[in-house]
């Protein structure tokens, strides 16, 4: 399985019967799950909707994606569950800041940036662009007035029938202001399913096309999805089971007044990653004055900053720390005749290495 859980960095603030001894009340909340019974059973849609797809959705994503990656530019529009799935991994696979591919990834509906927004439109104004609009009522306030915007700059350049091409709606399949516009106005669209709630729909249309769009092979991460999801099913017990056991975990820090989670990564394109777990547990959790808030930093750069805190603040937080194991590319650290920098002694070692200690250092 290639997500492992480790949890020996706890042992001065859990003892094992800490971690287990809810053991019943787990197992008994996993079956529920997996027999999608219990409370909410009716928003438990994204548990097998990676292996329901239908060969056609597949194809027609396909195709409109391999249509919109001719445009200079393509504006992906939405706020929340809506849009930080599909962001989290775009930025994970390409981190688009430094992103080679031709077309120009932009996002608008995630605030009300005045001048945000200006400047979005003064680039698009004489670009060759198309949006991607997700919204399940269409009336959601920030990409609504997103929408509205980008919607009138091409009403300002091109015919309907050009618009039809350059707008595509990801929206609920019956109802809302997004679905009639669409309807009304002949754009593309694909269905957020009923069973699945925003913030879950990263295996729908809702985060396949934008992922599509941007050069990732969507079988292969739907593959992906399916294969732990299928092996996690298979381990039912705690000690086997990654998803149990941080659940489990959180749960016992959250008895010890640990009532923050501080999910960390050294890898910045995991940033967006780390914004979508926070949309994630935020909005689950954070009900009947309960929950554990969860908060985000990347490091090393936020050592600089939080790391005190973290070290000698208040004690009412935990972290978890999202490990990479093996980089995409390489990348060593040169030797230099002069060592000004006295950086010598890691010299011909790689960045990863040298990444891995500091990480190493802070999790002692």
């Amino acid at each position: 399985m290639s997500v492992r859980i480790n949890l020996q960095y706890i042992t001065n603030v859990l003892s094992q019967d800490d971690i287990y001894v809810k053991r019943d009340k787990y197992k008994l909340a996993y079956e529920q799950l997996l027999k999608k019974e219990g409370k909410g059973n009716d928003f438990l849609g994204w548990l097998d909707v990676m292996e329901k797809h239908s060969k056609e959705l597949l194809l027609n994503i396909k195709e409109i994606s391999d249509e919109l990656k001719e445009k200079e530019a393509i504006v992906f529009v939405g706020i929340g569950g809506s849009y930080l799935g599909a962001r989290a991994v775009i930025e994970a696979l390409q981190f688009t800041e430094l992103s080679e591919q031709k077309t120009k990834i932009l996002y608008a509906g995630h605030h009300l940036s005045e001048d945000y927004l200006h400047n979005l439109l003064k680039y698009l104004k004489d670009k060759d662009y198309a949006v991607i609009a997700i919204s399940k009522s269409g009336t959601t306030t920030e990409p609504a007035v997103a929408f509205r915007l980008l919607k009138q700059q091409l009403e300002q350049k091109y015919d309907n029938k050009e618009i039809a091409k350059r707008i595509i709606v990801i929206t609920d399949k019956k109802e809302g202001a997004l679905k009639k516009l669409a309807d009304d106005n002949a754009y593309r669209s694909f269905i957020i399913p009923d069973d699945i709630g925003g913030r879950y729909s990263v295996l729908t249309p809702v985060g396949l096309l934008p992922i599509a769009v941007t050069g990732n092979n969507i079988s292969e991460l739907l593959k992906g999805a399916y294969d732990i999801k299928k092996e996690l099913f298979a381990k039912q017990s705690m000690e086997d089971n990654s998803a149990i056991l941080y659940a489990a975990s959180r749960n016992a820090l959250y008895d010890k007044g640990r009532k923050t989670e501080l999910m960390t990564s050294f890898e910045p394109q995991l940033y967006f990653f780390i914004e979508w777990w926070k949309q994630l547990f935020g909005e689950s959790d954070g009900k009947e004055r309960k929950g554990i808030f969860p908060a985000g930093a990347i490091y090393t750069t936020d050592l600089h900053s939080l790391g005190q805190f973290v070290q000698e603040g208040t004690k009412n937080l935990f972290e978890t720390v999202i490990h990479v194991d093996n980089p995409k590319h390489t990348l060593n650290l040169p030797s230099d005749e002069m060592n000004i920098d006295n950086l010598n002694y890691i010299s011909e070692k790689r960045l990863h290495k040298i990444n891995h200690i500091a990480e190493k250092a802070t999790i002692m």
